[in-house]
């Protein structure tokens, strides 16, 4: 048959080792972040009437940040969508245009891509324009205030996009006398996925 010693099995001149740990194999790797079971998921919630984005988890508002949204030439779409893709310094493509990432990219710093083809939640190289209704269809934000929230969500969380203020956006986003109370400490996501987006 063979020899086993010290982990070791030897048999027809082969020498097989085995290594068994205490720790378990789904063990979640400290070094990628949190895992999915630390955190629940997000839910981004837009108005566009408000232009503002609030990032809510288990009901509690976590970040409220001003946006730009789409132009009334070009609006913004409303419902319910889903973060499909997040992208660090995205390269813009735009009818046979194409800009690297850089100062010039209108996606600047962070892509939010979302499954209605063409359509994300971005950085801007015009912060003059977040407030306003200025974009292609898109959701804009500083890019300062992009990093922030690329940093809180990840690929699934979902995105509503209102295009009326009713009494949900008015007790999230304030009645201009009572402003919207952030109720939590947000963390960070999970590390983001690369690839490639409009």
């Amino acid at each position: 048959m063979g020899q086993r010693a010290n982990g070791a099995f030897r048999a027809h001149g082969w020498l097989l080792v085995m290594v068994f740990s205490t720790a378990g194999f789904a063990q979640p790797n400290p070094s990628l972040g949190p895992s999915s079971a630390a955190r629940c998921q997000r839910q981004l919630i837009v108005s566009l009437p408000d232009r503002k984005l609030v990032v809510m988890e288990k009901g509690a508002v976590l970040r409220i940040f001003e946006v730009a949204v789409g132009a009334p030439a070009s609006p913004s779409p409303t419902g319910t969508f889903t973060i499909t893709r997040r992208l660090t310094s995205p390269t813009y493509y735009h009818a046979g245009t194409v800009i690297a990432p850089g100062k010039n990219n209108p996606l600047g710093l962070r892509w939010l891509g979302l499954n209605k083809q063409g359509y994300g939640i971005h950085g801007t190289n015009r912060p003059g324009s977040v407030g306003k209704a200025a974009s292609h269809g898109c959701i804009r934000l500083r890019n300062g205030d992009i990093v922030q929230l690329f940093a809180l969500v990840r690929v699934g969380d979902s995105v509503e996009i209102h295009g009326e203020r009713d009494a949900q956006m008015a007790q999230i986003f304030g009645d201009g006398a009572n402003p919207p109370t952030v109720e939590a400490q947000a963390q960070p996501a999970a590390a983001s996925a690369v690839g490639d987006g409009q």
